[in-house]
């Protein structure tokens, strides 16, 4: 699976789970709404109130399962941020190109914009033959795609 392949399995889906640590130490999870950049990123909008932003501003580091249809899923681990001034309009237009819906919802009291930058992932396909490949050492922000080492 080339990094062109991997983008197009995530652009072909518009659902994740991402997963967050409370402040107690437990994993909690939420199904999101999500784009991706060319350069791998994930965006998605959430309410500054909810569980899973009071998390990830806390503590950044994120996971996200992509896909379950079909037993093909991509893991990905990451750290989560909230871009402001340029990068941030540069993420809603990727945000908004999937969501068109998410122009009127900016205007909403508390709506903030996450970023996922992935430092690793590994796409599992299960079907026969199964077919696993990893990729880690993060993204280079200058290199599109980002030059992760594929491994399996």
């Amino acid at each position: 699976m080339t990094p062109q392949d991997l983008l197009a399995f995530l652009r072909s889906h518009r659902l994740a789970v991402q997963a967050s640590v409370s402040s107690d130490g437990h994993a909690q999870a939420a199904v999101v709404g999500f784009a991706v950049s060319d350069r791998f990123e994930i965006v998605f909008d959430t309410l500054g109130s909810t569980r899973k932003m009071t998390n990830l501003r806390r503590n950044p580091r994120i996971a996200v399962v992509i896909g379950w249809d079909d037993e093909q899923t991509v893991q990905i681990e990451g750290v989560a941020d909230e871009p402001t001034g340029a990068e941030l309009a540069r993420l809603k237009s990727v945000y908004f190109e999937a969501y068109p819906d998410g122009v009127e919802r900016q205007k909403w009291p508390g709506i903030t914009y996450v970023r996922v930058q992935p430092n690793w992932m590994r796409y599992s396909d299960f079907r026969a033959p199964s077919r696993i490949v990893e990729w880690s050492d993060g993204p280079s922000a200058d290199q599109h795609p980002p030059p992760w080492r594929a491994r399996g």
